[in-house]
């Protein structure tokens, strides 16, 4: 992964794009669908997740380009992207997702269950988010941003 730079406001907008729309579509899906949510506390949650989602999503987009930088270290394959897309999608992404649903009231045994398939769902989400992240930051045109494997 080719840097773009300290700051970038195509970085930023494209990775912005990216978090908010997958977060509350995937969210909401995990939410209602497995965890047993209602559509309102789940609404509740993605509303709050769009300022939260905004707020670290560049941070987050930075933090993955670095966990890629590790990876592509060790192997450079496909499967060394993915798995370094994975890891980072659940160690930044799953802290934050069990404190939006502590505020919006999810009960401790939804969060727990919200977190916990979030994690397994993980290893699906982590490595389709990378693609359209990646896909978004084509979108954006974002300078010097290549997409290596």
């Amino acid at each position: 992964m080719k840097s773009h730079g300290p700051f970038c406001i195509r970085s930023a907008a494209a990775d912005t794009f990216a978090m908010v729309i997958f977060c509350f579509v995937s969210g909401m899906a995990i939410e209602v669908f497995i965890s047993g949510m209602t559509f309102e506390q789940s609404l509740a949650s993605r509303t709050l997740s769009i300022p939260v989602n905004i707020a670290i999503a560049w941070p987050y987009g930075l933090f993955r380009d670095f966990m890629l930088r590790q990876g592509a270290k060790l192997s450079r394959t496909s499967l060394m992207k993915n798995l370094s897309d994975l890891v980072a999608y659940m160690a930044f992404q799953s802290p934050v997702y069990a404190v939006i649903l502590f505020v919006v009231g999810a009960s401790s045994e939804q969060i727990i269950t919200a977190v916990a398939t979030n994690a397994l769902i993980s290893c699906g989400m982590g490595v389709l988010y990378g693609y359209f992240l990646d896909l978004c930051r084509k979108l954006f045109r974002v300078p010097g941003y290549s997409q290596r494997v």
